[in-house]
């Protein structure tokens, strides 16, 4: 009895000697909280059904004990950062936004590509520069294929809720900035990462020779049209330059951006390089396709030839 009595307080002294070893363990699996930027945000699609949204969660990596923040993007939040749009839009594309320290950039990822249809991950990238939105990690998702414009209220409304206004007429310049940018790659069959390129060369330029009428804003963007070998339209080229010269009108400090800028034309160009490296594959497979069939068409005529 003494030594089953011995037993039972061992194990009880080992079970308490290891819980707290356990519980410290479990603790730090949890995530640090940033308690300058306070936790991430996350802004969903109102138009999202409660499975949708369940399914948002997983896209975003979220677990139950994550610390966020979660609010919904409404219509109504898209006609109070975006003048002249409809209040009654149906919104799905949601965003996890997650504020950085200066200097480490803006780092945007499509987490369901596959659904975002019109929107690239640099498009959103430049848009939000032009809105005043620096240094943050954004993730962006969707269950259901959308063109993905309406994750930028979400986006906006995160800044928001954490304080940090961002300029209405900088949101709404970025708005058309996103609407231009698709409307090139959908009617003028541009590569939506070349019409990225195009976006952030010119604004680039635009730092570089601080231009201070629409006179020489439409040279600078004609001088990037024929550098980069890029037709447009007309009515295309008036788009851009339009849009440049509201971006020159901006109070937007250029110099403050630049390196953000230069970042995002290496992960464009970087992006561009590998879908060639992609339809290089792809071609290789097609060839090799083609040639296996050639080849089995020839071994079936030459079996007929011996028995004719």
């Amino acid at each position: 009895m003494k030594k089953l009595i011995s037993l039972v307080l061992t194990s009880l002294l080992l079970i308490g000697l290891v819980h707290p070893a356990a519980a410290s363990d479990n603790n730090s699996d949890k995530k640090s909280i940033n308690e300058k930027f306070g936790v991430p945000i996350v802004v969903y699609g109102e138009t999202l059904t409660a499975e949708q949204k369940k399914n948002v969660q997983k896209q975003l990596g979220l677990n139950e004990n994550d610390d966020v923040e979660e609010f919904t993007a409404t219509g109504e939040d898209l006609v109070k950062y975006i003048e002249g749009e409809n209040r009654n839009a149906r919104m799905f594309s949601s965003a996890k936004i997650i504020r950085q320290e200066k200097g480490k950039g803006l780092n945007v990822e499509i987490v369901t590509p596959e659904n975002i249809t019109e929107v690239s991950e640099s498009m959103y990238a430049n848009a939000l520069l032009t809105a005043g939105v620096e240094n943050a990690n954004v993730e962006v998702a969707s269950p259901v294929k959308v063109s993905g414009h309406s994750a930028l209220t979400g986006i906006y409304k995160a800044y928001d809720v954490s304080g940090e206004k961002l300029d209405s007429v900088r949101m709404e310049v970025a708005n058309e900035e996103l609407n231009v940018a698709t409307e090139l790659a959908e009617d003028s069959g541009i590569d939506k990462e070349k019409v990225s390129e195009l976006l952030t060369e010119i604004k680039k330029e635009i730092a570089e020779q601080d231009p201070a009428t629409k006179e020489e804003v439409e040279k600078i963007v004609e001088e990037k049209l024929q550098s980069m070998n890029i037709e447009l339209s007309p009515e295309d080229r008036q788009l851009l330059i339009d849009l440049f010269d509201k971006i020159r009108s901006l109070d937007i400090d250029f110099d403050n951006v630049q390196q953000q800028l230069q970042d995002l034309t290496e992960d464009i160009q970087t992006t561009i390089k590998d879908i060639v490296n992609d339809e290089s594959f792809g071609q290789k497979v097609s060839d090799f396709f083609t040639g296996l069939i050639d080849a089995i068409a020839d071994l079936f005529k030459s079996i007929k030839s011996l028995f004719a």
